[in-house]
């Protein structure tokens, strides 16, 4: 069975990430229009680069939960038939031994320029001063796909969705496109659709079954139901 999985904040919240929509989380004390935008780049990349540098310190001394050990499992498992597809910029799903990761929305621990698009590790602590290790241009971005900007890897993941037999919505709100658009995509090519949420999301009625409880009880309960089968 190929299984395409998209995963959001929801799964990452027990690990002590917020999502966009906690109350006391790091996006309240930031407007997303200032830190996570190129227009809000180009004003102020010290701005920018700070809020990306808190992210990064707090991602990194994050710890995969449960949820994201279990669906690790369902990829050793189902050997070469499960793709993780993340919204998440966080490593959480590679630390608990997931492989087959894709992560469209990049990751907080690397580095873009923003002139000649080098790539490279991303350090602790990002300046605006910072030159590029290949063209030297002081254009240091973090590399993560911003609001306006074009998530990575569409096309792979549009054809993974198209030959998939199931496709799993974990943690994730469903308001953001394209990921929101998904299901849709699925359900059009008769692939299975299931949603792993804390909550009903405003698209829950778009899938065939839809499951809502903590990710860390309600995740590792569905993977040990896959490899029973």
């Amino acid at each position: 069975m190929r299984v395409v999985i998209l995963t959001g904040a929801g799964i990452s919240a027990e690990s002590g990430l917020g999502t966009f929509r906690d109350e006391d989380g790091l996006w309240t004390r930031y407007p997303l229009e200032e830190v996570a935008t190129p227009q809000g780049w180009a004003r102020d990349p010290a701005r920018v680069l700070e809020f990306y540098n808190a992210r990064r310190a707090q991602a990194a001394a994050a710890r995969p939960n449960a949820a994201h050990a279990a669906l690790a499992r369902l990829e050793a498992g189902l050997d070469g038939q499960v793709l993780i597809v993340t919204q998440n910029v966080d490593a959480l799903h590679e630390a608990a031994g997931a492989r087959n990761v894709i992560h469209m929305h990049g990751r907080l621990d690397g580095a873009l320029c923003a002139i000649c698009d080098h790539r490279w590790p991303a350090p602790g602590t990002m300046a605006p001063a910072d030159p590029c290790p290949s063209c030297g241009a002081p254009a240091t971005r973090p590399d993560v796909v911003w609001f306006g900007e074009m998530p990575y890897r569409m096309d792979e993941i549009l054809m993974a969705l198209g030959q998939a037999d199931l496709f799993v919505s974990i943690g994730t709100s469903g308001e953001v496109y394209p990921a929101a658009g998904f299901v849709e995509e699925a359900a059009a090519q008769g692939v299975r659709t299931l949603e792993l949420n804390l909550e009903a999301s405003r698209g829950s009625r778009l899938f065939d079954e839809a499951r809502q409880g903590p990710a860390t009880r309600i995740v590792p309960e569905w993977v040990a139901e896959m490899l029973a089968l």
